[in-house]
């Protein structure tokens, strides 16, 4: 199967990596509470993001495009831009019942915004194999979440002290700084939003 790998799928692969890594790294801070862990995490997805970058424009540079391609992608993307940055904010403190839901609601929005873009890839590219535009913002947008995390680890804002507090909703608690994470995945699943693709 290797073998009908092209160049750029091995740096999508390396992206699968960086993602598996920075969850690992997460789940070493949970235990130690060594903020090297956090930062390694962190780093694991902006190297993922490198990865992410250059896979795209070595496809392009090469004029080779395949469904595989398309769906290794993704796979890493949510690794790397869903599955990692969820693990992070949970480990930053992220553990009030409302937090999980905000969690768990933008890692769907991730799953279901490249999947839609999986099954609507072929038509927007017109055959050229590539997109003119994204509908929604792009999973790797999540970086920000990543880097708004870093900074709160940064000045020592993590676990009860971070940005906003803890409130207490119904039967659960939530940490404002959740909504955040609301809103990437909301606006990853947007049909209206259209993003020129660069």
């Amino acid at each position: 199967m290797i073998r009908g790998f092209q160049l750029a799928d091995f740096f999508t692969l390396g992206n699968a990596g960086c993602g598996v890594a920075a969850v690992l790294f997460a789940t070493l801070y949970v235990e130690s509470k060594s903020t090297t862990h956090f930062f390694s995490s962190a780093g694991m997805m902006g190297a993922a993001f490198v990865f992410d970058v250059l896979d795209g424009r070595i496809a392009r540079w090469r004029h080779q495009h395949s469904a595989l391609g398309r769906e290794l992608d993704s796979l890493a993307d949510i690794l790397s831009f869903g599955i990692a940055p969820a693990a992070l904010g949970f480990a930053a403190g992220l553990r009030g019942g409302w937090d999980w839901i905000a969690l768990i609601y933008f890692v769907c929005c991730g799953v279901s915004r490249l999947a839609r873009f999986n099954v609507t890839a072929e038509n927007l590219s017109a055959g050229t194999g590539k997109v003119a535009y994204f509908e929604g913002t792009p999973i790797p947008t999540s970086i920000v979440l990543t880097a708004v995390l870093v900074l709160a680890a940064w000045m020592e804002r993590l676990g009860e002290d971070l940005y906003w507090g803890v409130w207490t909703i119904g039967p659960w608690e939530t940490h404002p700084l959740a909504l955040l994470f609301v809103l990437s995945g909301t606006l990853m699943i947007s049909k209206t939003l259209h993003i020129p693709k660069i």
